[in-house]
């Protein structure tokens, strides 16, 4: 078993725009690459191509703001009509301050203005939501790349997160199918003979944040697999690796 983990970016993939059939637009970029996918393979992909597939694209122009929103935008200095989009894909606001609003969406990720983006968009007016069910995403996704490939993939539907306890941004998986997101080693021994009491390893997180380094901001590569890294095969679900209120120190 090879111990080596490869990163291959997809590139050549167009601008997508609503309705349009993602999967075979990544399998004809591995096609122009000369890049065949193998089964195991795991391929990340950005949020904001997925999002706007689906159509979650919202132009300002067409938002009303409400008073509250207003309110938070005068505070803040910021666009009332965005507030009012980040309040409507949130179901509660977790922290807020003069600069800063961090919420919680109504798929229990948390994280800053409800993953509500201007980048990366076309027009000054439109911005991007996080797509409403990821996981079912990256299904559709994995299905589509296995009947265009005859290929068993997993898929990480990635985003760019900030941490409570560290400074920066990094890719997290926001959307998984056919891998599970969580690697439990408690009850195994380590090279110590110590049996481990607290090891959880968030490994679908790990590799959407190595994807991170290749896709970048600017880079226009929405796209990255993974070759090398043998993961548990099975149905699970992204929201597995958002920690509970009951143990989330930081709320």
């Amino acid at each position: 078993m090879s111990s080596d983990i490869q990163l291959t970016a997809i590139r050549g993939i167009p601008e997508i725009r609503p309705g349009d059939d993602i999967g075979l637009m990544i399998a004809r970029a591995t096609e122009a690459m000369n890049f065949k996918m193998r089964d195991g393979d795991v391929i990340a992909i950005a949020q904001k191509i997925v999002s706007k597939a689906e159509g979650r694209l919202v132009n300002l122009e067409a938002v009303t703001p409400s008073e509250f929103a207003q309110e938070i935008a005068h505070r803040q200095n910021r666009d009332p009509r965005l507030i009012e989009v980040i309040l409507s894909e949130s179901a509660n606001i977790v922290r807020m301050d003069d600069h800063v609003m961090i919420t919680e969406t109504k798929h229990g990720f948390v994280c800053a203005n409800a993953g509500v983006d201007r980048s990366n968009v076309s027009g000054k007016e439109w911005v991007s939501l996080l797509p409403v069910a990821p996981d079912d995403s990256a299904l559709l996704l994995k299905t589509r790349l296995a009947e265009i490939l005859n290929v068993n993939l997993a898929v990480i539907v990635t985003d760019t997160f900030g941490r409570a306890w560290r400074e920066g941004l990094t890719n997290v998986a926001i959307g998984v199918a056919g891998i599970r997101p969580l690697k439990d080693f408690r009850g195994k021994l380590d090279d110590h003979g110590k049996e481990l009491s607290a090891t959880v390893l968030a490994v679908a997180d790990e590799m959407a944040a190595a994807t991170g380094l290749l896709m970048k901001k600017t880079a226009r590569i929405p796209a990255v697999i993974v070759r090398g890294y043998y993961f548990d095969h099975g149905d699970s679900s992204a929201r597995e690796l958002v920690r509970s209120k009951e143990r989330d120190l930081f709320r």
